[in-house]
C-alpha cells in the first residue's frame, strides 16, 4: 500500500484505469476489482487538491483514466468504424471525467463530506443519463461488471444495474477512508477506524449473502415453453451487406435451414436474428405475394402452426413529418426506416414492432432537431442508414398464448427499458441480433453477458438469436442454459419457463438513478453557489457596499 501512496498522481490515474478494464466481463472478469478500483483516483485527487491548477490537473488525469477504461473494454467498436470509435473512447471519457470533476468542485467550495458524498451520486446520475439522452450509451455502467458472476448480484431484483454501481463507488469510498485514516500523520482514532471496517464488512457482506441464499433457494415456477432460436453465421462486411451480398433467398435459408431438424410438437416458437431479411421493404406490402413473405411461409408450413419472430429493415409511408427521421419522399409524402421484429404466423397478419432504443451514429444521430446537417455523417451499418424511427412505447407481443418482449439488439442492455416490457405483460424476453459487426471481440460475448443481469432484474427468462456471436438461452437466475460458439451455423432448441410474478424492480423501474439525479442537481446548485460568494469575495469589488 505505501508503494501505491508514494506514486506520483499520474501512475495513480493510470492505475485506476487499468484496474476498471480488468474488473470488466471479458476483459480480465474480475469484478470485485471495481471496488478498489477507484481508489487510486481518489488518492490522485487528495494529493492534488489544494495544488495549483488543480481543477486543470484532476480533470485531466481523471480523463487519462476513463479513455484507458474506455479504450481497454470497448476497443471492439473499432472494427465497425474506426473514426467514430475514435470519437466514442473520446466523448465518453469526457462525460465521466466531469462527473469526477464535479466531485472535487463540490469538495472544494462546499466541503469534503458534502463533496465524498457528491461523487457518489454525480456517477449515480451520469450513469443515469446515460440511459436516458441523446448520448446514451450505458454499456460501461459499473454494476454490468458482474454480468458475468449472476449469483453475487441476485439482488439486482430490487435496485437493477445501478444497484451494483452504487454498491461499488461505496465500497471504493470506504476502503479509501481507511486508507486515508492509517496515513493521515495524525493520532489514529481506534474507535474510527473500527467503525469503518464495521460499516464495510457489512456492506460487503449482506447483499452477497443474500444474493448467494437467493440464489441457491430460487426456484423457478414450472409455466415451460419449449423454443428453437437460429444462428445463420453470416459474415456481415461480406455475405450480409458487403460486396459478396447474398440474395434474400439465400439468406433466408441460412436461417431456416438449421432450425428444420429442432423443431418438435412441442415447439411454440422459432426466433431469427435482426435483419434476417435484409433488405428494407414497405411493411404495408408484406404479405402475400412479396417474395420474402412467400418464402418464409413456405418454410413455416411443415411446421404446423408455430410462430416465428424475425428481423428485418422496413419501412413505413406518413401523410406528415411525424419525427427527426421522417424523410420526404418523391411523392412529397414522408417515410420512416425502422430496425424492425415481424411476429409471423400461420393464422394472422405479421405484427411490426420497431426498435426503440438505437445504436449512436449507426441508428441515430444524436441532436439532429438542432443540427440537421449532422445527418451527413451516419455511417451505414446494413439496411437502412442515419437516424431511424423508433417505437415510443415498449410493445408486447403474443404467440402461442404467451407474451414476449421482441427486444432487437442495443436494447437489451436498457435495464429499465426491458422492465417496460415486463410491467406491459411480457412473460418472456426475446432477443435477436447481430453482433457480426464486432468480429470475435469481447463486444458479442460482453452483449450476451448482459442479458444476464436483465433476467435476474426481471426475473425473466431469455432466448437470444444472433446472426452470430452467441445465440443461447438464459434463466430466470440469471445461469447460461446454452450458448454457442462463434462463426458457426446451427439452431438451438430449449425449453424455457414462463413468469408471470413482478420484481420490485420492475415495478419501481430505476429509483436510484432518479434520485441520484435529483440529489446531483441539488448538490450542484449548492456547490455552484459557494463558488459565487467566495468568487464575489475576490473580486476587486467584492459585493461590498
Amino acid at each position: 500500500m505505501n508503494i501505491i501512496l508514494k506514486q506520483k498522481p499520474i501512475v495513480l490515474a493510470i492505475l485506476s484505469g487499468l484496474l476498471m478494464a480488468l474488473s470488466f466481463p471479458e476483459i480480465g472478469n474480475l469484478n470485485l476489482i471495481m471496488g478498489l478500483a477507484w481508489v487510486p483516483l481518489l488518492l490522485m485527487e487528495s494529493k492534488l487538491h489544494d495544488a495549483k491548477r488543480a481543477g486543470a490537473k484532476i480533470f485531466g488525469l481523471s480523463y487519462l483514466a476513463f479513455v484507458i477504461y474506455n479504450v481497454l473494454t470497448s476497443y471492439w467498436i473499432y472494427f465497425s468504424d474506426p473514426i467514430a470509435s475514435l470519437m466514442a473512447f473520446l466523448a465518453n471519457s469526457l462525460l465521466m471525467a466531469i462527473a469526477f470533476w464535479l466531485f472535487y468542485f463540490t469538495k472544494k467550495y462546499v466541503g469534503a463530506k458534502q463533496g465524498y458524498i457528491g461523487f457518489v451520486f454525480f456517477w449515480l446520475a451520469f450513469e443515469y443519463q446515460h440511459y436516458n439522452w441523446e448520448l446514451s450509451h450505458p454499456w460501461l455502467t459499473l454494476g454490468n461488471v458482474f454480468a458475468n458472476a449472476p449469483e453475487l448480484v441476485q439482488w439486482y431484483e430490487w435496485t437493477g444495474a445501478l444497484g451494483g454501481t452504487l454498491w461499488l463507488l461505496v465500497i471504493n469510498l470506504l476502503v479509501f477512508g481507511l486508507i486515508q485514516l492509517k496515513t493521515s500523520g495524525e493520532v489514529i482514532n481506534l474507535r474510527q477506524v473500527r467503525t469503518f471496517w464495521i460499516v464495510l464488512a457489512v456492506w460487503l457482506i449482506l447483499p452477497m449473502s443474500y444474493s448467494l441464499t437467493r440464489y441457491a433457494t430460487y426456484q423457478e415456477k414450472q409455466n415451460p415453453i419449449e423454443v428453437v432460436v437460429s444462428q445463420p453465421n453470416l459474415d456481415s462486411y461480406i455475405e450480409k451487406f458487403g460486396p459478396e451480398m447474398l440474395g434474400p433467398l439465400q439468406q433466408l435459408d441460412s436461417v431456416f435451414i438449421p432450425v428444420q431438424p429442432l423443431i418438435t410438437s412441442k415447439t411454440r416458437i422459432v426466433l431469427a436474428p435482426e435483419t434476417a431479411i435484409p433488405f428494407e421493404f414497405n411493411e404495408n406490402s408484406f404479405g402475400l405475394g412479396h417474395r420474402d413473405y412467400d418464402y418464409i411461409m413456405q418454410n413455416m408450413t411443415a411446421w404446423q402452426n408455430i410462430d416465428l419472430l424475425i428481423g428485418a429493415s422496413t419501412f413505413k409511408y406518413f401523410n406528415t413529418k411525424r419525427s427527426v427521421a421522417s424523410r420526404v419522399a418523391s411523392d412529397g409524402s414522408y417515410y420512416e426506416s425502422f430496425n424492425t421484429s415481424i411476429l409471423m404466423s400461420s393464422e394472422e397478419t405479421p405484427q411490426f414492432v420497431h426498435k426503440s432504443k438505437l445504436v449512436l451514429g449507426v441508428e441515430r444521430i444524436p441532436f439532429l432537431a438542432q443540427l440537421p446537417i449532422l445527418e451527413k455523417f451516419s455511417m451505414q451499418m446494413g439496411g437502412a442508414y442515419g437516424t431511424l424511427g423508433v417505437e415510443e412505447n415498449a410493445i408486447v407481443l403474443e404467440a402461442q398464448g404467451f407474451r414476449f418482449a421482441p427486444l432487437v439488439c442495443y436494447e437489451s442492455i436498457y435495464g429499465d427499458w426491458v422492465a417496460e416490457f415486463v410491467r406491459n405483460g411480457a412473460q418472456v424476453l426475446f432477443v435477436i441480433t447481430n453482433d457480426g459487426w464486432w468480429r470475435d471481440t469481447p463486444g458479442y460475448r460482453q452483449h450476451f453477458a448482459f442479458a444476464r443481469l436483465r433476467a435476474v432484474e426481471t426475473r425473466r427468462s431469455i432466448a437470444r438469436s444472433a446472426n452470430t456471436g452467441s445465440s443461447g438461452f438464459i434463466n430466470q437466475r440469471g445461469d447460461v442454459l446454452q450458448k454457442s460458439a462463434y462463426d458457426v451455423q446451427l439452431a438451438m432448441r430449449e425449453t424455457i419457463n414462463l413468469n408471470y410474478e413482478i420484481t420490485p424492480y420492475v415495478l419501481h423501474g430505476d429509483m436510484i438513478g432518479r434520485i441520484s439525479y435529483l440529489a446531483a442537481i441539488l448538490i450542484m446548485i449548492l456547490a455552484g453557489v459557494r463558488f459565487l460568494k467566495r468568487f464575489g469575495k475576490h473580486t476587486p469589488y467584492g459585493g461590498r457596499s
